[in-house]
C-alpha cells in the first residue's frame, strides 16, 4: 500500500526574511526583498539588483571545524534547515538512531570555487589552499554538511536541475516515501547570492536593469516588465510517511497528493508551452483532481518577456481564468535553485493563515496574462488545496501539489 506523504516543517532564510515569521509578515504586507548592489556595479555587471540575503553567523552553533566546510549555499541552508529540524522536533540524536535522508537543490558553487582558484592563482601552490575548499567546491556541499551535522543517515544526494531543483528534490523525497523506501527526508534547496554566481546569467540581458526603483523591478506577469532580479537564500522543508509523523506526535503542515514532471525537449534556454501543459496534467492526473478544486496556483513567473506569457498560457489552458495566482518572486525576485523550495515555504504560510500574497508591481498584465485571475493585492482566503510550478533551464518541469491535512 502507498504511504501518505506529509509535512512537518519548514525553514527560511530569505532576501524578504530570516525565518518563517519575518517571511510571513513580508508575505503578507507585499514587502520587497530587492537592493541596488553597489558592488555588481563596480563588478561590471549590467544588472545591478539583487534579492539581498545577509550572511548568517554561524559560530553560535556550529564548531570552526563543522563551519569550514560551507560556504554560501550551505550556510544558508543550514539556517533554514536548523529552523525546519525545530518545528518537526527532529532532533540530531533521534536521527543518528532513525534513518531520515537528505536530497536537496543545489547547482553551483561558483563563489567558493573561484575563490579557490583565486588562491592557487596568488600564491603557486596548492597545498595552501586549505582543507575544506573541497567541500565548500562541491556542488553537493549542502548534502555532505548538512547530513554530518545533523547525523542523517537515510538518502543523501544533491539535486541539480537548474530553477526547479528545489521543486524537485520535494517532488523525488515524495516518491521515495510514497514507495515505503524512506520514513523522513530532508528537502530543499539553495541559492548563492555572490558576485561570481550570476555574472554569466547577467551577460545574457536577462536581469532588469530598472534601477531607479529596486523594489518594482520584479513584475511577473506585467507588460512592462525587463527581466528577473536574482536572488538567494535557502529553504528546508521536512517530509515524512504520515505513520512517522503521527508515531512523533508531530504537528502536520500539509500533505503533498502529487508531482507531475516533464521535459520539453526543445530550446535550452526558452520555455515551452507543451512542457508545462503535461507538467501540470501528470500533477492532476495522479492527484485524481478536477482542476477546479485547486484553490491557488504559486506561478513560476520569473518577471520574464516570454517565460511569464508562456506559463499564463499553460494556467490558462488547464485551469481557465478563475483560479486565483500570484508570484512570490515579485518580491523575492528569483531565488533560482531555491525556488521549488521556498514557494512551498511561502504557499505553506499562507494556506495555514488563509491568505494569498500579492504579486505585487503588476500594473498592466500582457495579454495572456488578462486572461488569468492574478492577485495584485493580499486577499484572504481558505486554500485547501494548492500547487506550484517550477521550470528551469534545459527545459526542466515540476508540479507539486499539497492539501491541507484531513486525518
Amino acid at each position: 500500500m502507498e504511504k501518505r506523504v506529509v509535512i512537518t516543517g519548514i525553514g527560511i532564510y530569505s532576501s524578504i526574511g530570516i525565518g518563517k515569521n519575518e517571511v510571513l509578515d513580508s508575505l503578507r504586507m507585499g514587502k520587497s526583498g530587492i537592493i541596488y548592489d553597489k558592488e555588481r556595479e563596480e563588478f561590471g555587471y549590467r544588472s545591478k539588483l539583487t534579492g539581498m540575503v545577509k550572511k548568517p553567523d554561524l559560530k553560535p552553533f556550529l564548531s570552526r571545524r563543522e563551519r569550514i566546510g560551507m560556504h554560501q549555499p550551505a550556510m544558508y541552508a543550514y539556517m533554514a534547515t536548523k529552523e525546519a529540524l525545530e518545528q518537526a522536533k527532529l532532533e540530531s540524536d533521534y536521527m543518528s538512531k532513525n534513518e531520515t535522508g537528505i536530497i536537496y537543490g543545489n547547482d553551483s558553487t561558483a563563489g567558493a570555487v573561484i575563490e579557490t582558484i583565486d588562491k592557487v592563482r596568488k600564491r603557486k601552490d596548492t597545498t595552501l589552499i586549505g582543507s575544506g575548499d573541497i567541500f565548500q567546491n562541491m556542488n553537493c556541499t549542502v548534502n555532505m554538511n548538512l547530513s554530518t551535522i545533523f547525523k542523517l543517515k537515510g538518502i543523501n544526494l544533491s539535486l541539480s536541475a537548474a530553477c526547479a531543483s528545489g521543486s524537485h528534490s520535494i517532488g523525488m523525497g515524495y516518491l521515495l516515501i510514497k514507495q515505503g523506501l524512506q520514513e523522513r527526508i530532508v528537502c530543499g534547496g539553495a541559492q548563492e547570492i555572490n558576485l561570481y554566481a550570476m555574472a554569466s546569467f547577467d551577460g545574457l540581458g536577462t536581469f532588469s536593469t530598472r534601477h531607479e526603483e529596486p523594489t518594482k523591478a520584479s513584475r511577473p506577469f506585467d507588460l512592462n516588465r525587463d527581466g528577473l532580479v536574482p536572488s538567494g537564500g535557502a529553504a528546508t522543508i521536512i517530509i515524512e510517511s504520515l505513520e512517522s509523523a503521527k508515531k512523533r506526535n508531530a504537528t502536520i503542515l500539509g500533505e503533498i497528493i502529487s508531482y507531475g514532471f516533464s521535459s520539453n525537449g526543445d530550446h535550452i534556454s526558452n520555455p515551452n508551452l507543451d512542457g508545462q501543459y503535461r507538467s501540470l496534467q501528470m500533477a492532476l492526473s495522479q492527484a485524481k483532481l478536477d482542476p477546479k478544486l485547486i484553490d491557488y496556483i504559486n506561478a513560476h513567473a520569473t518577471s520574464t518577456p516570454i517565460g511569464d506569457s508562456t506559463e499564463a498560457q499553460a494556467i490558462y489552458s488547464v485551469f481557465g481564468s478563475k483560479t486565483p495566482v500570484s508570484s512570490t518572486k515579485s518580491m523575492t525576485g528569483h531565488e533560482c535553485w531555491m525556488a521549488g523550495a521556498s514557494e512551498i515555504a511561502y504557499s505553506l504560510l499562507m494556506m495555514k493563515y488563509n491568505f494569498i500574497a500579492p504579486n505585487i508591481n503588476l500594473e498592466n498584465p500582457d495579454e495572456n496574462s488578462k486572461k488569468i485571475n492574478i492577485i495584485a493585492e493580499y486577499k484572504e482566503k481558505n486554500i485547501d488545496i494548492l500547487l506550484s510550478n517550477s521550470f528551469g533551464f534545459g527545459g526542466t518541469n515540476s508540479s507539486l501539489i499539497i492539501k491541507r491535512f484531513i486525518k
